[in-house]
């Protein structure tokens, strides 16, 4: 395994972010802050002219081909949610990103129960492209119920509704196991992890993510750092990582479990896994 930086900065990611390079991060994975749901020990200054900045920067610092994933959710305010997840992502089609893909994640838990509405169970994760994403490694654990089975030759359907025939499919049989789809379902959002953060960020969600949409060596940013969860699964992945935390208590907690992650022992394989 190669060596990796971490570079982490206490302060405000917009003034952090004006003095990083031009077109130098591979992939961010973030969670900014949603709406007014959080204080964040009374610094949280968060409205639509500062997360424009924020995307607007994340634009400059992004390389061509580089991804960002913006994970998101929404205040409701006088029995309405506000939207603001959906204003960002079409702001950051403003700013020049594609909106390459508009995925959701399943909790599995609530944090805000109410009382004349389904209970929200889910998130949104915008997934921001500058133009064609350089790298995308599906996962493969989506279990195809068809396993085993022929596959339909008879293909997909042309815009006549007529269906075109696959050759390519002559004899072969679905796989037990298909590309996970863009609906993520049941990630635990915070048992088991840092609990001095009030809105911990999943370490399987962030590690899906950086394993999908960046390679080995590249770098992974997050400007929202709070508990370094980015952080440390970047760490253990063998990717680059900058992180900014504007909170000296966050970024205390993010700086000591990456560093526990830089100091932690790697795994020996199992030896039987060899052969």
């Amino acid at each position: 395994m190669s060596k990796t930086t971490m570079k982490l900065l206490q302060g405000d990611c917009i003034e952090e972010m004006a003095r990083m390079d031009a077109n130098s991060v591979d992939l961010t994975v973030t969670s900014p802050p949603y709406d007014n749901l959080r204080t964040y020990d009374g610094s949280l200054q968060w409205n639509e002219g500062i997360w424009k900045q924020v995307l607007e920067g994340l634009h400059r610092v992004t390389k061509e081909g580089g991804v960002v994933v913006w994970v998101v959710g929404d205040a409701t305010i006088k029995g309405s949610e506000t939207g603001t997840s959906f204003k960002q992502a079409l702001y950051a089609m403003e700013c020049g990103f594609n909106l390459h893909d508009t995925m959701i994640y399943e909790k599995d838990q609530l944090s805000f129960p109410t009382s004349n509405r389904y209970y929200p169970s889910f998130e949104y994760m915008f997934v921001l492209s500058k133009s064609k994403p350089n790298t995308f490694n599906p996962i493969k654990d989506r279990i195809n119920k068809t396993a085993g089975r022929a596959v339909d030759p008879s293909g997909c359907r042309n815009v006549d509704g007529t269906k075109q025939k696959m050759k390519s499919c002559h004899g072969n049989v679905t796989k037990s196991h298909g590309v996970r789809w863009n609906r993520w379902l049941m990630y635990n959002n915070s048992r088991g992890q840092h609990s001095d953060h009030p809105a911990t960020f999943p370490e399987q969600l962030a590690h899906d993510h950086i394993i999908s949409w960046s390679n080995e060596g590249d770098k992974v940013f997050d400007p929202f750092m709070g508990s370094g969860t980015t952080g440390k699964m970047a760490k253990q992945l063998n990717r680059n990582f900058i992180g900014i935390e504007k909170v000296e208590k966050y970024y205390t907690i993010s700086k000591a479990r990456i560093e526990a992650e830089q100091n932690r022992e790697p795994e020996e394989p199992d030896q039987k896994e060899l052969f």
